[in-house]
């Protein structure tokens, strides 16, 4: 007779084998179970993908966490605009992108900060809301891809200078014609200028004084407030803090320079740490150097450690005599940026009223643009700085 320990160790034997020979299971699914697994991942919501921070959130950093932001992921800080359009760098410039209502009149120097490109592409859209028929605008000359010296330009270093076309009358004017109050599109310029004002954040417009009297007698002819004007064109009343000046060899385009609040403060607090972590080589900066009876491109050339060559090359000199009086741009290479306060940005001019010519669009009103700041804005004196 088997005991009960050998009869119960044959039948876990056999079991074993029986597992052993057995073929593998596999996960059978129906078609039933198909369409309810299926059903239920449609239904299941998607994961929200987080947005990367704007550049203009780093400004809340401190300093030991936009060091680390700028050691990690400098390109997450956006186009940066360091130093003084006279003597910069552009930091992860973007190439002013391409559209119907306007042209580029050149293969190249066409890379500016993303605010600059969003400020020049609003102005130009109003001007196609109120006039839907306008014609492209040519855009010239804005900057390198790194900044630093374009061509002849004194200026055009840091991304936020912008050289604009004119509006012409239909064959009166291609880019670069002379402006006259004969051949300019006076309605569609003055919603060009209007809207540099109002709707961006403009430091200066630098043009002729013919174009600006040719400006101004038409803004007046159609409504607009004659004080305001007298506050807009430096021309008239010679107020130090207008914003359309004047200056020689620009009867051609409007000379447009920007305040970037990101940029240009961005750049400043991060710059320093661009350069420590070598994330950037030390460009070249320039300085101003009044000159002085006697002095010479070769004295400048031993001051400074420069060559007589390269600021003859910087200032665009032909030969090597200067004269006193004259203010000639140093190039100081490897130089840290000049220091620089945070940045300040002036109120805008914003307009009494609104000519019925140009009330197709919603302008601005000191409500909508500075809000709660409305009510120091009523007591402060001019000029208002934000």
């Amino acid at each position: 007779m088997i005991s009960f320990w050998k009869a119960f160790a044959l039948w876990l034997a056999v079991v074993r084998a029986a597992a052993f020979l057995a073929p593998p299971q596999t996960n059978l699914v129906t078609a039933a179970d198909a369409t309810v697994r299926m059903d239920a991942a449609a239904a299941a919501p998607s994961p929200i993908p987080i947005p990367a921070p704007s550049p203009a959130s780093f400004l809340a950093f401190g300093d030991a966490d936009l060091r680390k932001q700028v050691e990690s992921d400098p390109a997450s800080l956006g186009s940066l605009s360091v130093g003084s359009p006279g003597g910069g760098v552009l930091i992860n410039g973007i190439v002013f992108p391409s559209d119907p209502k306007w042209t580029l009149a050149n293969a190249d120097g066409n890379f500016a900060t993303a605010e600059t490109i969003g400020f020049v592409r609003r102005a130009i859209e109003n001007v196609h809301i109120l006039f839907p028929d306008t014609p492209p605008l040519t855009i010239g000359d804005i900057s390198n891809p790194q900044g630093g010296q374009l061509r002849r330009h004194a200026a055009h270093q840091v991304g936020r200078d912008v050289d604009l076309g004119y509006f012409y009358k239909p064959g009166k004017g291609v880019w670069y014609t002379p402006g006259t109050a004969a051949n300019l599109d006076l309605p569609r310029n003055w919603a060009l200028v209007r809207s540099l004002l109002l709707l961006t954040d403009v430091d200066t417009i630098l043009l002729d004084n013919r174009i600006q009297k040719a400006l101004y007698d038409y803004a007046l002819s159609i409504g607009e407030d004659k004080a305001w004007l007298g506050h807009i064109f430096q021309f008239i009343l010679g107020w130090k803090n207008a914003p359309i000046v004047h200056i020689p060899l620009h009867r051609t385009h409007y000379h447009v320079r920007f305040f970037n609040r990101t940029a240009q403060e961005l750049g400043r607090r991060a710059y320093p740490f661009l350069i420590e972590l070598k994330k950037i080589p030390p460009p070249v900066f320039t300085i101003p150097h009044y000159v002085r009876a006697g002095e010479t491109l070769g004295h400048l050339a031993a001051r400074y450690g420069s060559s007589v060559r390269v600021i003859e090359q910087t200032n665009g000199l032909r030969g090597n005599l200067i004269r006193a009086g004259q203010t000639l741009r140093i190039p100081l290479k490897g130089a840290a940026a000049p220091p620089a306060a945070a940045l300040v940005i002036p109120a805008r001019p914003l307009a009494p009223r609104t000519p019925a010519i140009l009330a197709a669009v919603e302008w601005p009103t000191p409500l909508s643009v500075y809000g709660d700041d409305l009510a120091r804005l009523a007591r402060s004196p001019l000029p208002i700085r934000f």
